[in-house]
């Protein structure tokens, strides 16, 4: 890391180093075509066509390196942000689209705890302390102003496999990430409250020392993320149904409408939707359109 020192003039570009986050995040820079070597063992790794350095760090470090200034920009988790109580000292540029889960209150299935406030004064096990400390503070101050009596949800810390806390005898209930949910099911437990929703976001220090490189590094994954969204279709049709194919495929402002031979038909390109192009086949096809393709989209900018 001393080496970190000596990049005063490249952008500081905080990415998790491994875990949920780590394999999404190195195709996000590979699509925003930031061209690196990253050498084993080592942490940084030199962007070979743009001044940057990438800085290779825990994702649970990177919101607090980018608030106080450290490093100019970062991709982590939204509960990674609050976990650091980081969120008046980052800009949250951009939602990315993946590592979405839910930070939520998980109690054992056969327990009979039904709602957070079954917890207040046992204890919780989880990895999240600051958040978990806040949310169970309140659940505890409306107990008390509700019953009189004042009982202290007590929190244990444990760095990883929180859903065994429950059944080895450690906690009542669990504060941890919901993702598939099959790690919960699988020990036996349910969840009873979500505190937060969460997914990986691109975030940048307040005062970045390269603000205009910030703005073109965000514009290239926000081209990414739009790449994998859309299909770009091509397709023919008569000039009277132009008016039904462009409801069908109204693009991201209009259609593009291109005269052929046939005075009687037109072309037509348009970006839709990934997710929904059978679909918008199938109704392209009902009303006489032919030639129908599909094209990939690498990137754009949108």
């Amino acid at each position: 890391m001393e080496l970190i020192k000596d990049l005063p003039d490249r952008l500081l570009f905080a990415v998790p180093k491994k875990g949920r986050l780590h394999t999404s995040c190195l195709s996000l820079l590979e699509g925003a075509d930031i061209q690196f070597h990253r050498k084993s063992r080592l942490d940084i790794a030199l962007v070979k066509n743009l001044p940057i350095a990438l800085v290779f760090l825990p994702a649970g470090d990177i919101a607090k390196f980018v608030g106080e200034g450290n490093v100019d920009l970062g991709i982590t988790g939204q509960d990674m942000v609050a976990e650091a109580e980081a969120e008046d000292k980052v800009t949250e540029i951009l939602e990315l689209g993946f590592g979405k889960c839910r930070l939520c209150v998980q109690v054992p299935v056969k327990g009979g705890a039904t709602k957070a406030e079954d917890l207040v004064g046992k204890r919780i096990a989880t990895s999240f302390e600051g958040i978990s400390a806040k949310f169970f503070r309140e659940i505890d101050a409306k107990a008390a102003a509700a019953t009189g009596e004042e009982k202290k949800t007590e929190l244990v810390f444990v760095s990883g496999s929180v859903e065994a806390a429950c059944a080895l005898g450690l906690a009542d209930g669990i504060v941890d990430l919901v993702e598939s949910g099959e790690t919960m099911q699988a020990a036996g437990l349910h969840d009873i409250e979500t505190i937060l929703s969460s997914q990986a976001v691109l975030i940048a220090s307040k005062k970045p020392s390269h603000p205009d490189l910030v703005q073109t590094i965000a514009g290239r994954i926000k081209g990414v993320i739009a790449a994998q969204k859309y299909v770009y279709i091509n397709y023919n049709v008569e000039r009277q149904h132009l008016k039904e194919a462009s409801i069908i495929t109204p693009g991201r402002q209009a259609p593009t409408v291109s005269p052929l031979e046939n005075p009687e038909w037109v072309a037509v390109s348009s970006m839709v939707l990934k997710n929904n192009v059978a679909q918008t086949m199938d109704d392209l096809e009902a009303i006489g359109a032919r030639d129908i393709l599909l094209f990939a989209i690498q990137n754009c900018r949108v």
